[in-house]
């Protein structure tokens, strides 16, 4: 479609009039649009998203609201600092905070229950590690957090679960969990009643600085605007290489409804690769980016068997031992993942910032990406 196609209503309704375009209406894109909108009224915002929904993972993920569990943290302390353990795990309790407080928990179906981590009886030297590590974790923690009892040994509860091959449990009073469809529904409606538009089916081809303002190339025609968000997280590379993201597959399940299902609370083993929860009376399971990590390295949405047949098994070996089920749907979503623990907010190049790399952390992290990014726009 060509830049001269759209009518003068269209021009001037729906296209010339953007103080700042955000490519990528998931929950960065749409958080800072919530930013600009409550600190700018005035502001004209336009969202610009190239899927039929918001595509990546904001309306794909597994609706954790987690801050890590302790073999992550242990893992996040080989490469990093304790400071910089610290300040993540701040930033994601903080964000999940402000999610809660922006959307609220009832529209967002967000429950409590906790969170579990799990050891299987094949690791019982990294089951130990992790138990010797609780204090530590708790002491480092509490200046987040604000609690002493965040990380403690509930393998009491293994049976009461029913899993098998679980040899140790660490549960987490602290983490929640939440319905992403209703979440992006609700900050859809918010960002909506504020004025800000949201164009779908609408794909970015070329940014171009032309000094006075920024012209986008996309695949419904050409837009103009003074400022450029790039919210696309695991896409960025695609417009600007030298932001080194890198996706990574996620591969989600959920089981027909399981009577009598005992799960209740949020679910991680393997590292946090492996993830389940109770939903609807169902189990929904993901994970196994592990096995092959460079076929999970993609743009591709999709399955491979090699993580579909490993989801299965530990549906029937772990989770669900001698019980009857089955599969009623399968999906990915594209996270984005760096070096570094923290996501990459910064001005790309003038008039150009992004907000990318939330390291699979985007319901905790997303709310004050999106603000971030929000204010270093305003300050300019």
């Amino acid at each position: 479609m060509g830049a001269n196609t759209f009518s003068y209503w269209e021009r001037t309704a729906f296209i010339d009039n953007a103080d700042i375009i955000i490519i990528g209406s998931g929950i960065v894109g749409l958080s800072a649009a919530l930013h600009l909108k409550k600190q700018a009224p005035a502001l004209k915002v336009l969202v610009l998203e190239r899927g039929f929904l918001p595509t990546g993972a904001s309306t794909k993920n597994a609706g954790f609201a987690c801050f890590g569990t302790v073999s992550e943290q242990m893992d996040y302390l080989k490469k990093s600092s304790e400071a910089e353990v610290l300040r993540m795990v701040d930033y994601k309790w903080r964000g999940l905070q402000r999610l809660r407080q922006n959307l609220g928990d009832e529209n967002i179906d967000y429950q409590q229950n906790g969170g579990y981590e799990l050891f299987m009886d094949d690791e019982p030297g990294k089951a130990e590690e992790s138990i010797e590590k609780l204090t530590y974790f708790n002491n480092l923690l509490k200046q987040a957090i604000g609690k002493s009892d965040i990380y403690s040994v509930a393998n009491a509860k293994i049976a009461d679960f029913g899993f098998t091959r679980v040899s140790q449990m660490i549960y987490n009073p602290y983490e929640g969990q939440l319905h992403t469809g209703k979440m992006m529904r609700t900050l859809l409606n918010k960002v909506s009643n504020l004025g800000v538009m949201v164009l779908n089916d609408c794909e970015i081809k070329k940014i171009e600085n032309e000094g006075a303002h920024v012209s986008l190339t996309t695949s419904q025609g050409n837009f103009k605007t003074g400022k450029v968000i790039l919210a696309t997280n695991a896409f960025a590379n695609q417009l600007f290489p030298e932001l080194r993201v890198i996706p990574g597959r996620g591969q989600v399940l959920v089981t027909k409804p399981i009577a009598g299902l005992k799960l209740k609370g949020t679910y991680h083993f393997n590292e946090g690769y492996y993830y389940f929860r109770n939903i609807d009376g169902r189990v929904l399971f993901g994970g196994g980016r592990n096995l092959d990590y460079a076929a999970e390295e993609t743009w591709d949405f999709g399955h491979t068997e090699t993580v579909k047949n490993k989801l299965v098994t530990y549906l029937k070996e772990v989770i669900l031992p001698g019980q009857n089920f089955e599969v009623d749907y399968w999906w990915s979503g594209i996270m984005g993942f760096g070096e570094a623990l923290s996501p990459i907010v910064k001005q790309v190049e003038p008039n150009v910032f992004c907000a990318v790399r939330c390291n699979g952390m985007g319901v905790a992290m997303g709310s004050l990406v999106g603000e971030e990014v929000a204010e270093l726009v305003l300050g300019f």
